[in-house]
């Protein structure tokens, strides 16, 4: 087990040490449909966060409103 192990852990790190000297050469590269693709994401939460914000106004009115009716008892 240990042998296979060792074995195991010798191989990936040989293997790997060429992507480890890889450079970053492709990294920085956006393209235009990256761009809108994210941008498209960007809308869809912007767009959500305004209900979100209307709602949450509306709560602390709610809470902290000074037109609270008082409830009578009749007994």
């Amino acid at each position: 087990m240990k042998n296979t192990l060792r074995n195991t852990l010798i191989a990936l790190v040989t293997f790997s040490s060429s992507a480890f000297a890889a450079g970053n050469n492709g990294a920085g590269e956006g393209s235009l449909l990256l761009s809108l693709f994210i941008g498209f994401f960007a809308l869809i939460i912007v767009f959500q966060l305004v209900p979100a914000t209307i709602m949450l106004v509306g709560m602390v009115r709610g809470l902290l409103g000074r037109d609270q009716k008082k409830i009578e008892t009749h007994n």
